[in-house]
């Protein structure tokens, strides 16, 4: 009987375990998930991310590009509208450094190193960050602010995307180098939005909206592309999406825990595109990325 009794209990911790379980579980709606690939395919996807940031970086900075620093690593046609911005020369050779580790990586993923289109063109990143329409337009290459209020979103981005794409990793190898991009990713991040936060409640010249304003704007056009909810945030935030809801200072984004948040490949898509649809190329990649992923969310019409 006692032993009975134990069964019961034991299968009511169960139940009750369970019930928990499913009461804390997010589910996610379609469009916010994951598309189920293997780890080849998921590096595939990500080198051409890592690919365009290379070349944005190192042809905004000084004019090089992937083929100078490294001749026959990648092969593709010439990107569309890169600019030598202008830009301090402190901060030239930061972004050329960010270049020139993009390059490293690239010589460490295993993979077909093929550059898919390239659009870099100022009206381009206006589009994709609700930008256009300004007077006098808004260049990304026009000055040193302007240049890292359009590069602080667009690479939070690939940081998220690499907090979703490394726990999926199967290989140690593997893990380790997906760990070893994300880290890189994420201090690059943090050192635009330093600079950003350093300056945080002063004008843009020659445009009247602070830097505080510009990073609200491009946020909420990034999480309105992406359709999967707040995720790149401003450099001031209410405090009920600050840390612990005790601040309304945000130089390091975060979910409700002060975690990273994680963007899927489709989220990707439909920021990088600019169109919303991850099956709709335009915008940064014009005719759309090369690889098993990508031709396999098209074939799916994964929106």
């Amino acid at each position: 009987m006692a032993s009975r009794s134990c069964l019961y209990a034991f299968l009511l911790l169960l139940a009750f375990q369970s019930t928990v379980i499913k009461a804390n579980t997010v589910v996610l709606p379609p469009q916010c998930r994951p598309v189920p690939a293997g780890t080849l395919a998921r590096f595939e996807f990500l080198v051409n991310l890592i690919i365009a940031q290379a070349e944005f970086f190192l042809r905004s900075s000084n004019g090089t590009r992937i083929e100078d620093i490294a001749p026959g690593l990648v092969q593709g046609p010439v990107p569309i509208g890169a600019t030598v911005a202008n830009l301090d020369n402190a901060t030239r050779g930061v972004i050329r450094e960010f270049g020139l580790a993009a390059v490293g990586i690239l010589r460490h993923c295993s993979v077909p190193l093929q550059r898919p289109q390239l659009n870099f063109t100022a009206e381009v990143f206006n589009r994709i960050l609700n930008l256009s329409g300004m007077t006098p337009p808004f260049n990304v290459y026009g000055s040193p602010t302007q240049f890292l209020l359009v590069t602080e979103p667009l690479i939070s981005s690939l940081q998220f995307y690499l907090a979703q794409f490394t726990p999926s990793i199967a290989g140690n190898d593997q893990q380790q180098l997906a760990a070893g991009i994300g880290l890189t990713a994420a201090a690059q991040v943090g050192y635009f939005r330093t600079r950003l936060n350093a300056m945080v409640n002063s004008p843009v010249p020659p445009f009247t909206m602070t830097v505080a304003n510009f990073t609200n704007t491009t946020a909420t056009a990034v999480n309105q592309l992406a359709l999967c909810g707040v995720k790149n945030e401003g450099l001031i935030v209410p405090l009920s999406l600050g840390a612990e809801n005790r601040t309304t200072t945000n130089v390091v984004t975060g979910d409700v825990n002060s975690l990273s948040p994680r963007r899927t490949e489709r989220e990707v898509l439909r920021i990088a595109f600019g169109t919303g649809n991850a099956t709709r190329p335009g915008g940064i990649f014009p005719s759309g990325l090369i690889g098993t992923l990508y031709r396999l969310i098209v074939a799916l019409r994964q929106s």
